[in-house]
């Protein structure tokens, strides 16, 4: 019996491959042809044939039908390169009203949360991949990513391969983190568990990396162990990495590095959290003469 296959029409496979010679990331891709999915959806007849007053009626359901700012932003990117890049329509976006996401202050534990929260993940592996994600302050996709070779204990760097914007990078690798990851080490390679060269965290099947999803479920069971009500997500430890670090008064620049920032502004968000840092001012209503 032959199983039915699902065809790709033209247009979607021309994106594909417009996408795939930008060498846009998985989830990008998935994000962009999501938006064009809706799009379609909502227009009911194939989406490069919509005039810009559609699109603008588009931007206005999805306003008036209560979805986020953040997400109408994601819906207009790709849309964007759908009609710039795949459809050579520059023009049909033009009635589309640039979106600004509210910009929130993020969530950062203090050093004994993190410290709590490591300490009741799962296992060697889960506290293994915590402590990377806050003793050097690496994204989750980071985290999975890195191989056995990574792991530099001569110049005490963890090497990053590929993150976020397709850059390389050093991230730094602390005693008591070279520590932990041998531990880890030992353990593994003891159960069989490390393919020489491979991932530094493997899943089920040790040829493939842990998923960010598996390691976003761990955190969460070791937050709720932990006692801790805070909304926390593998993302909170890489900004309590950074907001600590500038309470110990590294430089921000050194920060910026170290985190793989692009611009200054966004590392420069981290002094709005650093209530150490805050804590040390002194008001100038503490100056005033007695009344």
């Amino acid at each position: 019996m032959s199983l039915p296959t699902t065809t790709i029409s033209p247009l979607r496979q021309r994106m594909l491959e417009d996408m795939a010679l930008r060498k846009l990331s998985d989830k990008t891709q998935s994000a962009y042809i999501r938006a064009v999915r809706g799009f379609a959806g909502y227009l009911r007849r194939p989406p490069d044939s919509a005039s810009a007053e559609d699109l603008r009626r588009y931007q206005l359901h999805l306003a008036e039908a209560g979805v986020s700012p953040v997400s109408i932003k994601a819906a207009i990117t790709g849309l964007k390169f759908f009609f710039e890049v795949t459809v050579g329509r520059a023009d049909a976006i033009s009635k589309m009203s640039p979106v600004h996401a509210p910009r929130k202050l993020p969530v950062v534990l203090s050093r004994e949360e993190a410290a709590r929260l490591i300490a009741c993940a799962g296992n060697e592996k889960y506290r293994a991949a915590l402590s990377v994600a806050y003793g050097a302050g690496l994204r989750a996709s980071e985290v999975v990513g890195l191989r056995i070779g990574d792991v530099d204990s001569q110049r005490m760097v963890l090497r990053v391969d590929q993150g976020k914007g397709h850059k390389d990078r050093y991230a730094m690798l602390s005693p008591v983190l070279l520590r932990a990851l041998r531990v880890w080490w030992r353990t593994a390679h003891a159960q069989g568990k490390l393919l020489d060269g491979g991932w530094l965290f493997p899943g089920m099947n040790r040829v493939n990396p842990l998923t960010t999803r598996q390691l976003n479920r761990a955190i969460h069971a070791a937050a709720s162990d932990a006692g801790i009500d805070k909304r926390v997500s593998m993302h909170t430890l890489r900004h309590s990495f950074a907001t600590h670090l500038l309470e110990q008064k590294v430089d921000i620049r050194v920060i910026q590095v170290l985190l793989g920032h692009k611009k200054l502004e966004t590392t420069a968000l981290y002094t709005q959290v650093a209530t150490e840092i805050l804590r040390q001012v002194i008001s100038p209503l503490e100056g005033l003469p007695a009344g």
